[in-house]
């Protein structure tokens, strides 16, 4: 039997060169955009920090974690919203085991 909904994490690594406000609204996009197809249950704004090697020339990013509940067909929209999104370097969208 097919699951109705599982439980996902989803890490992004924002560009720090953004304003503050430019930051934010990425972050509500991606809350939005989670809760408009599933469920949150946490978001964690884990902030600046240094890259374990420089993207784009860049040595530091804002990280975000987001875990949430949604169907299975959710995390591929959501990975492509990522990766057309301007100022998001890197993403990692996983399934939780339960």
């Amino acid at each position: 039997m097919a699951k109705v909904s599982a439980n996902y994490e989803v890490m992004y690594i924002i560009d720090v060169t953004l304003s503050e406000e430019d930051i934010a609204a990425i972050v509500e996009k991606f809350k939005a955009l989670v809760e408009a197809n599933g469920t949150l249950n946490e978001i964690e704004l884990i902030g600046k920090r240094r890259l374990a090697y420089p993207i784009n020339d860049k040595p530091d990013g804002y990280y975000v974690l987001m875990k949430f509940t949604s169907t299975p067909d959710f995390p591929a929209e959501l990975k492509r919203v990522l990766g057309i999104t301007e100022g998001v370097m890197r993403s990692l969208v996983t399934v939780i085991e339960d």
